[in-house]
């Protein structure tokens, strides 16, 4: 990583790689780092898609968060605070509606977990677990950057809850998850070796509805 926040670089590998949605995680808006620019708006015009922007916290006269890109029309949007103790970073969940056409209303979720303690990321998985519910509702997709290691309590919090995840056995910290009970195929992953355009490894997931023909 060069550490230059070069936009047209990062749409070009959004681009290269035609995902139907996108969850992105240390977004600013409007904050004094990134020169005042709405980063989601602006990958959004570059990649094309609808876009979407969930403040975690204040920073630097704007905000920092989540933001989510998708091919699909966003219906619905809310931004989930996330439990965290004094002196530790905000964190959020950010889940929106998408609506693909021949499937059933999906809910996506992005959020990035806290890098500061193993017990707060455990918390905030909980608190995921009661946001979105096993049994009722949309398909969930839940996908970011969790800053937890497979077999540790926070996903193992989330496993129990009865979330799958789809990048298993070649998971490190970044997790495109979904309920066991939705039928969702997942039939390819790939995780990217992008080591200019971020310090972590995209991660690609292609799912299969199973009422598909």
């Amino acid at each position: 990583m060069d550490k230059k926040f070069d936009y047209e670089r990062l749409a070009k590998l959004i681009n290269g790689l035609s995902p139907d949605i996108v969850a992105l995680q240390e977004v600013d808006k409007g904050t004094q780092r990134a020169s005042g620019v709405d980063q989601a708006t602006l990958l959004g015009k570059l990649c094309k898609m609808h876009h979407v922007f969930g403040q975690a916290m204040p920073y630097q006269g704007g905000q920092y968060g989540e933001a989510i890109l998708s091919r699909f029309p966003i219906e619905k949007t809310a931004t989930h605070p996330l439990p965290y103790l004094v002196g530790q970073e905000p964190r959020a969940a950010l889940e929106v509606l998408v609506k693909p056409e021949g499937l059933p209303p999906i809910t996506f979720v992005g959020t990035h977990l806290c890098h500061q303690s193993g017990e707060t990321r455990t918390q905030q998985t909980r608190r995921i677990g009661q946001l979105f519910p096993k049994q009722g509702g949309n398909p969930i997709i839940l996908a970011g950057d969790f800053n937890a290691r497979p077999g540790s309590d926070p996903m193992k919090v989330l496993l129990e809850d009865g979330w799958l995840d789809t990048v298993a056995p070649r998971s490190v910290i970044d997790y495109v998850l979904v309920r066991k009970s939705d039928p969702w195929k997942v039939k390819e992953v790939t995780i990217l070796d992008e080591p200019i355009v971020s310090d972590h490894d995209p991660v690609l997931t292609i799912l299969q509805w199973q009422d598909e023909p």
